[in-house]
């Protein structure tokens, strides 16, 4: 959804604009989001092949097999990581009025193991699985949108907020239980984020002021952070993340993208 060269099709044939987005932060930050085209990708009903990665499920187990190289340096990123869910949320939440886009929280709950080769490193923890979707590019529906959300020992809080283009704002915040189950719960105060370096305002919710902030992603259109705050009178730790689709939309951003997105396809 965020491939200049699917917009610049005029998003025409989203089979052939597909890419494995990898992110490792830490001594040895790696960043790799290759596209790729149609005759370099194949799918079924529980696998899906990215030139040599590939995604697998299998019962209750996501199998992630990558074999990338990052940009703009080209590393070579290589591993294996394991996403093992004990149960799937079944709902799926409108994030604008018409229903034209709609978000998942597949597996709000999981674990997850990694091992990689390249860069060498190892770890395991909890971990969360969620999808997107819509029927027209995110830039016509949203300004923009806030997502957080918070990993505690027996539950997973999500908080959604959307800013579309029109209507009014929608706001999501739910609680998982340890089965998965959502349960729908008062929205947390917002509390102000530093402004990052691009100058993107950023608000976070909790039950106070987040501490420990710690910058993974700074582009200019969006910003992931981590941070600790208490959420439900319990500390809590936060993954956030900011989307401002009106920068996105720009066409100097546009052509800023593949920098760290290139492109390669098999004509």
């Amino acid at each position: 959804m965020f491939s200049p060269y699917y917009a610049w099709s005029n998003w025409r044939e989203p089979d052939n604009h597909c890419a494995l987005n990898v992110a490792l932060y830490g001594a040895q930050s790696r960043w790799t989001m290759t596209e790729r085209g149609r005759r370099d990708c194949a799918r079924t009903t529980h696998s899906f092949q990215i030139a040599r990665s590939a995604v697998h499920w299998r019962n209750d187990t996501l199998t992630i097999d990558i074999d990338e190289t990052a940009a703009p340096i080209p590393y070579p990123v290589r591993g294996r990581i394991i996403v093992r869910t004990s149960s799937f949320a079944d709902q799926v939440f409108p994030l604008d009025d018409s229903h034209r886009h709609v978000w998942r929280p597949l597996a709000p709950r999981a674990r997850i193991e990694a091992e990689f080769s390249s860069p060498l490193m190892t770890w395991s923890g909890h971990a969360y699985v969620d999808s997107n979707a819509g029927i027209e590019p995110l830039e016509r529906a949203f300004q923009a949108w806030t997502w957080s959300r918070a990993h505690q020992p027996d539950q997973a809080t999500v908080f959604y907020d959307t800013a579309p283009r029109n209507g009014e704002e929608r706001h999501i915040a739910l609680r998982f239980d340890e089965s998965g189950r959502a349960h729908a719960i008062d929205c947390a105060p917002e509390h102000p984020l530093p402004t990052t370096s691009w100058r993107l305002q950023r608000t976070a919710r909790a039950d106070a002021a987040p501490t420990n902030i710690k910058t993974m992603e700074d582009a200019p259109f969006y910003a992931r952070c981590s941070f600790s705050a208490p959420l439900n009178g319990a500390p809590a730790e936060h993954v956030h993340e900011t989307l401002s689709l009106t920068r996105f939309a720009s066409p100097i951003v546009r052509c800023m993208l593949p920098f760290r997105m290139p492109r390669l396809a098999r004509s």
